[in-house]
């Protein structure tokens, strides 16, 4: 009978076989058929073939493969899907039913999956088919186990047994271990690393961490504070194991890792600056290293003022190409500034009287600060370090019998606070020339009887210290606390720290009696009128004198030009030179404090005499007051 179709009805083997299949399922020892004929065992099944005699009717179900024997049927070929490795293959045309050996299912599938255990169904079916190999008919042909021991038996995967189906692969799992270790052995090479570079750094000693510093100050004021962070804590570093490039004086203070650099005097624009320690150990003191560093300043810029006739007053920013001006402040009258690193304060005029204004630097945020009173103020300086403003103050009803005339006035820039009136005794003497102290808060001052006085404006209940007779304050030298005054017809050098003096040194060559005297780190701006054989002036020179007295002429004008002021930068890089062209036909203005109507600002290197730029303006704000004709 045909087994092309599972309908039609099965012959004997084919339900024997089904029967087999279905007991191996349930965990069921099959039981011997009962009415069978032997069937020619192939060549590799068991020598001994049982009979179906005690088997009970099984049921006519669909034929089920076992997971070691598929059926195979004797009609037309039928395609076979086969999931295992290799090539695929069909059933012949002409071959019959097929029969395996009772070995080679299992053997396969150990070494297809040599860690999964065959399941107990899979057992059971193998059982089965050793004891009792399924009949087929006398007539059909038994095909040829694969020749090769790896290609499985072809199976239709639609009817494989689940039993069969591979266990996850442990794949994830061995991930899973294998994550802790990898974790541990990266923690292990960074302690490694690290562990390495703090053998290296106590081998090489201290190396620079970082450098900061505020460069913009340190070209504006003195006293501005390098910080080189060190590797690792310093031994104190001796003053004479570090040096400046260019040259530049300066103090050192060591703490921890950090080595201070602190500059008396400010430093030149657009220069590269290389500090250098040498000798530099750690507290250990057992390994020495050299510490280098270095940092680049910015170009300088400067505030002018630029009065007009015909309408607003313009404070101007500009750099010292002059191409780059930029308005900051405009009022309809402007008597006088002064700028500090955050602040600009402004002198102006309001129904007859001074106002004083304060603001940042961009003109912004304005406030009006409180004045003693209504009245006309002049002299206006500004502390840096002390964040003060200064001026003299008249009162504007001033009479022969009432009024205050010319007292010194200070006040807190932020606005906080009366204004403070400089009192000896228990009087107001009027000021006839005041200067505040670079690098300080302190202010000395020249009354109208000739009196000297210094006061810390910051006490409160400081009290002015005399240091004798003078007529003039001519400047004082930043970071030094010497002022340049005039005692009687000399000029003397006065340390305002402990009231020590000595003369001040002559020119080399001699240009004469100086009218003004402008410091600056390493010398002087002075001014001369020159003079003809019979002694009447020609005209007026700036000449810059050095410390060691050296002299040379920096500047000039003649005829009708007048030089109306002469300022050192801070660093005393460059020199603003204030000159009034043609001062016959150069009207003074109506300000509460006059000047020519044209003013230029001459620019100059210092050290070659070199015109940079000339610039509409004057009242530059290099200087520590405004011209005082």
């Amino acid at each position: 009978m045909s087994t092309d179709d599972a309908d039609h009805p099965l012959t004997r083997a084919e339900l024997r076989a089904r029967r087999a299949a279905e007991e191996a399922a349930a965990g069921v020892e099959a039981a011997a058929p009962e009415d069978s004929e032997p069937a020619e065992p192939s060549e590799a099944a068991a020598p001994r073939a049982s009979t179906a005699a005690d088997a009970p009717e099984a049921p006519q179900v669909p034929a089920v493969p076992t997971a070691d024997e598929p059926v195979t049927r004797s009609a037309a070929p039928e395609q076979v899907f086969d999931d295992t490795p290799g090539p695929r293959r069909t059933p012949n045309a002409g071959s019959g039913t097929s029969a395996s050996t009772a070995d080679a299912a299992p053997a396969q599938a150990e070494a297809e999956f040599p860690d999964v255990a065959p399941a107990p169904a899979a057992a059971a079916a193998t059982r089965v088919h050793q004891e009792d190999p399924p009949l087929v008919p006398d007539d059909a042909h038994v095909e040829e186990p694969p020749a090769d021991p790896q290609l499985a038996p072809p199976t239709d995967p639609r009817l494989e047994p689940p039993e069969w189906q591979p266990h996850p692969t442990p794949a994830p799992v061995a991930r899973r271990r294998r994550f802790p270790l990898v974790l541990g052995a990266v923690i292990g090479a960074l302690v490694l690393v690290v562990a390495a570079f703090g053998v290296i750094t106590l081998l090489q000693g201290p190396r620079v961490s970082s450098v900061k510093i505020d460069a913009q100050s340190a070209i504006d004021a003195s006293g501005t504070r390098m910080i080189i962070t060190a590797s690792q804590p310093l031994a104190k570093v001796d003053p004479k194991q570090v040096s400046v490039s260019p040259k530049a004086p300066f103090t050192v203070d060591t703490s921890g890792r950090n080595l201070g650099i602190r500059f008396t005097v400010p430093l030149d624009d657009d220069t590269t600056y290389t500090v250098t320690v040498k000798d530099a150990t750690g507290t250990d003191k057992q390994r020495q290293s050299t510490l280098q560093a270095t940092f680049q300043t910015p170009k300088s810029t400067i505030f002018l003022l630029q009065r007009n006739a015909d309408g607003d007053d313009t404070i101007f920013l500009t750099d010292l190409g002059g191409k780059n001006a930029v308005p900051v402040v405009q009022h309809e009258k402007i008597d006088d500034f002064r700028a500090t690193a955050d602040h600009l304060v402004v002198a102006t005029e309001k129904g007859g009287t001074s106002v004083l204004l304060v603001m940042d630097r961009k003109g912004k945020n304005q406030r009006e600060l409180k004045l003693p009173g209504p009245g006309f103020l002049s002299n206006l300086q500004v502390s840096e370090r002390g964040n003060l403003v200064g001026y003299t103050f008249t009162d504007k009803g001033i009479s022969a019998t009432s009024g205050r005339a010319s007292i010194l006035v200070s006040q807190s820039l932020t606005g906080d606070g009366e204004p403070q009136i400089v009192t000896v005794g228990d009087k107001m003497p009027s000021i006839a020339q005041w200067a505040f102290v670079p690098d300080s808060s302190s202010a000395l001052f020249i009354d109208f009887s000739g009196a000297l006085y210094v006061e810390d404006r910051s006490d409160a209940k400081a009290k002015p210290t005399a240091l004798g007779a003078a007529q003039t304050v001519e400047g004082i030298s930043r970071g030094t606390y010497t002022a340049i005054v005039s005692r009687g017809n000399d000029l003397v050098e006065l340390n305002l720290a402990d009231g020590s003096e000595k003369p001040l040194a002559a020119s080399t060559p001699d240009f004469g009696v100086p009218g003004t005297i402008a410091p600056f780190p390493g010398g002087t701006l002075r001014q001369v009128a020159t003079r003809d054989a019979t002694g009447l002036p020609t005209g007026q020179i700036v000449t810059r004198v050095d410390d060691d007295g050296k002299a040379t002429k920096l500047f000039s004008v003649t005829g009708s030009d007048a030089i109306m002021q002469a300022c050192p930068s801070p660093s005393g890089q460059y020199s603003a030179i204030v000159v009034a062209p043609k001062l016959v036909n150069n009207p003074y203005d109506q300000s509460l404090l006059p000047l020519p109507t044209t003013m230029q600002t001459h620019i100059v290197d210092t050290k070659t005499g070199k015109e940079l730029v000339v610039l509409a303006g004057f009242d530059p704000s290099w200087c520590a007051q405004a011209p005082h004709r």
